[in-house]
Parts: C-alpha cells; structure tokens; sequence
C-alpha cells in the first residue's frame, strides 16, 4: 500500500475507532489523545511491517492501551484501580454487529452529535468535529477559521475539557435533543464535504475521502431523518456538487472552472440522484438554505454546456437564498449571478460593498471574483492585479496555481 493509501485508511477508521473507544471508556478529551497517539503510531509501523489483518481492531487496542496510560497519570491510584476493575476486556468489544447503540447508525454518527453538544459553543463544535469525525488537522481547521494555529488548538482542547465535563453518555440523543443539534451537525458536514472537494491546503485541490466521508455521513443522517427536507437537500447539494469532481482537474492537476469543463465527465447518475433527491425535498415545507444551493447546483448540472446555463434562474434563487441567510459566501456568488445576467460592472459594484464585510478578510475568493469580472469588462491590468492578489491570499497549491496561470495570460 502506498504512503497515500495508508494516510486515506487511517483518516478512515479514525472516527470509528475514537467512537469505539469513547462508547466503552468514556473519556472523550483523553480518549482523542489515546486515538491520536494509535494513529501516529500506525503511520509509523504499517509501511514498514505491512498493515494488519484486521487495522480498526489494531488501533483500538493501541489507542485503548495509550488511554488506560494516560489515566493512570491523571486520576488517583485506588480510583484508578476501581475504574478500570470495572472496563470490559478490549477482546469482547472490537466490533460485535449486535453491539451497535442504535439500530441503524453507527458510531461515527454517535460521535458526530456527541461533538455538537449543545455544551459547546457553535465555533467548538464545528472544529472538534472536524478534527475528530473529519479527520482534519488543527493547522486545516485554523485555516478553515482563518485564526492562528495556537488559537485552535485552545478553541478544541476547550471543547475536549467541555465533552467531559458535560458528563454526556456516548450515545443518540432524545429526538428533541437531535433536533436542537441538527443545524449545527449539517453545518459541519457541509464544511467537511467543502473541505474534501475544494481542500483550503496542501498540493492537491480535491481531497476525495472527505468529500466522501461527508456524503456517507449525510445519506446515515438521512436514513435516520428521512422526513428532514434540509437533511435531504444537504445530500443532494452534496452530490450535485461532487458529481463535477472528475472535470474540476486536468491531467497535470490543474483546476478547471465550471465553464471549461468537459461535462462528459460529470457524474450522470450522482446528478440524477441530486435532482430526485431535490425533487423529494422542495415540497415538503419550508425551503432552507441546503435545499435552494442544491437547487442552484442543479440548474448548472443540467445545462448542456455553459452557454445554456439558465443564470436568470439562478439568479432568482440566489435572491430567495440571500433572504434566508446572513452569509458573505453567499453573497459573494450572488454577485456572480447579477454579473451573469445583468453585466460585470453590476457584479462588481455588489463585489465592491462586500470589501466592508469582515468575514471575508483575509479570503481569497473575493479578489479572485473582482478579477474574473474585470476581465469580463475588459480591464485586463486591474484583472491581472486583482488575480494576483487572490493568488497571495489563497492557501491552496492548486488555487495559487489557478490565480497566476489566470494572471499571466492577462500579461
């Protein structure tokens, strides 16, 4: 197995084995320790001696060994004793079928709600999931926040100390509980499936495990809400969107925006099932803001080429999601659709209000924006300078790339 294929196999079991261990010791803030500790310890080994027959039994043990060490220097020695008197043998628990908590759901689902207490602020929940059930690091996350690493490390060791101390048990919640968690739990999958198709760091611009992981995670989701129409929009945004991923790169990895892509290799049956997916969600009440973006990403996906996108209607259905939602993203492709249909200077004038909007400091996607609308109005030295500048704000390899390719051909 390739260096790359051990890293996607243990990004895969690391919520499944932080579930395990936290559904039979507790413990979450040291259990994600003990689970960390087993991971760096798999990396080291499995190239080398090869990965075992059965890698998820494996990491619980280690991780289950390193938690019962941390323990032991944390608590006190008789306290000690009777906990663990009392722990069941790693040998009965490495993943029995009838053992599952609930019927339908498994523990990486668990965990997921177990991560948005309601204990914990918005902002720790979203970061401790995607450490945890996302696989991420907290350098990704920091990125992701746009805050100093030091200040996300804190952010999740908070959210760590508040799990334990909130005394949660490792399980479902109640319905009402599930409900009040909802919103920040898709939430969190929507910025783990955006990580995955449009990764804020690193050389590649798509990291597939996520994406996928966050696809997998919504249909588990869906199956345990099937009456939620933002639980099925969600993955149906998701898969209208993914759907594009074999066209958003060419061969040398290079990104390809939407209007160069070669729609023959988008995903026709992802797209099919998005638009049932839609289809069944939108008259079932009121619509949300996962339902109307899935909507957009249908409008797009259904074109034939980029000529005959229907940006009027998209642009309708930006206006209905800009009602509903205080998001400068948001606003931001609201400013595209405005350009599309009513010409760049409009779109840039909207762009220009949004330069006031502090959400948006420090991103790269608001200077790449001015830039494809000053090209499109013909000023190339302003588009060149605006790409530029995206380009120094951009974390990611291939969106740098994107940015400078985009600016020399402007020279």
């Amino acid at each position: 197995m390739t260096h790359a294929g051990h890293e996607d196999l243990l990004r895969r079991l690391a919520p499944q084995v932080l579930g395990a261990v936290v559904r039979r010791y507790g413990h979450f803030d040291l259990a994600e320790d003990a689970t960390q500790e087993a991971l760096l310890a798999a990396a080291g080994r499995w190239p080398r001696d090869g990965v075992p027959d059965d890698p998820r039994a494996w990491l619980i043990t280690v991780a289950a060994r390193r938690l019962t060490d941390l323990l032991r220097a944390e608590q006190a020695r008789r306290r000690r004793e009777d906990a663990v008197a009392r722990w069941t043998p790693p040998d009965e628990w490495l993943a029995p079928a009838a053992d599952r908590p609930v019927s339908g759901a498994d523990d990486t689902l668990v965990l997921l709600f177990l991560c948005c207490h309601p204990a914990l602020s918005p902002a720790s929940q979203i970061a401790l999931t995607l450490r945890a059930v996302g696989g991420l690091t907290t350098a990704e996350i920091a990125r992701a926040f746009l805050v100093p690493e030091a200040t996300m490390t804190r952010r999740i060791s908070r959210a760590k100390r508040g799990i334990r101390d909130s005394g949660v048990p490792f399980g479902l919640p109640s319905d009402a509980e599930r409900r009040e968690r909802l919103a920040i739990v898709l939430h969190v999958l929507y910025l783990i499936f955006n990580e995955g198709y449009a990764s804020t760091y690193g050389p590649d611009l798509q990291r597939p495990e996520l994406a996928a992981e966050a696809i997998r995670l919504a249909r588990v989701l869906r199956a345990l809400l099937p009456g939620d129409g933002e639980v099925t929009g969600l993955l149906a945004l998701m898969l209208l969107t993914d759907a594009r991923r074999a066209a958003r790169t060419g061969p040398d990895g290079a990104l390809v925006p939407m209007d160069e892509q070669d729609r023959a290799l988008w995903d026709a049956s992802a797209i099919a099932e998005g638009v049932a997916l839609l289809g069944e969600a939108l008259p079932r009440g009121p619509t949300g803001p996962y339902q109307l973006q899935a909507a957009i990403a249908a409008v797009h996906d259904e074109a034939p080429d980029a000529d005959s996108t229907d940006w009027p209607q998209i642009l309708a259905l930006y206006e209905v999601l800009m009602r509903i939602s205080d998001n400068p993203v948001v606003a931001l492709n609201h400013a595209v659709a405005v350009a599309m249909v009513k010409g760049p200077l409009s779109g840039l004038a909207l762009v220009e209000g949004l330069e006031a909007d502090g959400r948006l400091t420090g991103d790269h996607r608001p200077h790449a924006v001015r830039g494809h609308l000053l090209e499109r109005a013909g000023d190339r030295a302003a588009a060149r300078a605006a790409y530029l500048t995206a380009a120094r704000h951009a974390t990611g390899f291939a969106q740098r790339r994107y940015l400078h390719t985009r600016a020399a051909r402007l020279d």
